[in-house]
């Protein structure tokens, strides 16, 4: 009788247990995010955005997006802080050491072909956008399991790899006509300002692409609100690669690549359905667990990330 009980009430128990496992795994899972949209400044010193207390190169991020999303004051680029290696980083979740100048592809799988896979998805629902032209290296891996599959829509630099950078005017109207017109299920975007005009040593062009990427921010985060496909079911991500030598630092502003905190130190900021909103919190995460957390949003399987989901973004 005694061992009877025993059994029974370690049944019991094994149900219970089994069934608050799988009632956690999918409220986890159940997310309302459909689409992701991530957009990368590229190069601006965290002293001259969040970190500047009167934000006065972001007014639209401060005023508006503030309160609509949450904003995390301890992220940083890890691995090497170059254009290359930064979304590197944020499209396969892992650090890798790459030739900065396009000449290489990444040794891992992007989320993008991950996603394609999986997901039975179009190409035309997956966007690479960039200014800069050697970023369309970030459409495919030396992976020999995925390399040459699963690439997807890509409209970088002036006409492709090799071409040279463009205006990010020029790469702001590629991304009205391909959010309005392909209506994609994620695009990734590169702005090459205030980079660009930072390695000119020529400041006051550097804060207007600081000031200009934050109204392309804005504006972006607009036609998410009014387009009934993306409103209410779409993430928005804005971080940057890297960031800048600080002041005092080998030649300052103007050049960055080492591990002193303007290089490391950088912006993260994120809207959603799934996430909290008017929230400023400093838990320490880096760009690979921007991936992870994409993975996340989706209910990815097979994952391929070294990141870990930025659990405090999540309501």
């Amino acid at each position: 009788m005694i061992r009877f009980f025993a059994t029974s009430f370690i049944g019991i128990m094994a149900v219970i247990l089994l069934n608050h496992c799988v009632s956690a795994k999918v409220k986890m899972r159940d997310y309302i995010t459909e689409k992701v949209i991530v957009l990368v400044v590229d190069g601006p010193r965290y002293s001259e955005t969040w970190g500047d207390n009167s934000h006065a190169n972001i007014p639209r991020m401060d005023s508006v997006l503030a309160s609509e999303g949450i904003i995390c004051l301890e992220f940083c680029n890890l691995g090497e802080t170059f254009t290359t290696a930064g979304h590197t980083a944020i499209t396969t979740g892992f650090y890798q050491s790459i030739n900065n100048s396009g000449a290489e592809s990444p040794s891992h799988v992007s989320f993008f072909q991950l996603l394609l896979k999986e997901k039975k998805w179009d190409n035309d629902d997956v966007w690479l956008v960039t200014s800069k032209d050697k970023l369309a290296r970030l459409g495919n891996t030396t992976d020999s399991d995925w390399k040459d599959s699963y690439i997807p829509s890509m409209n970088c630099g002036i006409n492709g790899l090799g071409t040279g950078y463009r205006d990010d005017s020029t790469t702001f109207t590629v991304i009205t006509d391909v959010l309005q017109n392909h209506h994609p299920k994620i695009l990734f975007v590169n702005f090459r300002e205030p980079d660009y005009s930072g390695h000119q040593a020529n400041w006051a062009n550097y804060i207007n692409g600081i000031q200009d990427t934050d109204e392309y921010v804005y504006q972006i985060w607009q036609m998410i609100q009014n387009d009934p496909f993306y409103a209410g079911k779409t993430s928005l991500f804005v971080t940057n690669d890297h960031g800048r030598h600080l002041d005092g630092v080998n030649d300052g502003f103007p050049s960055h690549g080492d591990g002193c905190d303007g290089c490391r130190h950088i912006n993260f900021y994120a809207y959603g359905p799934d996430f909290k909103k008017n929230v400023v919190f400093s838990n320490s995460y880096s760009l690979i667990d921007l991936n992870a957390t994409i993975l996340e949003l989706f209910n990815v399987r097979n994952r391929s990330t070294s990141g870990k989901v930025m659990i405090e973004l999540f309501n």
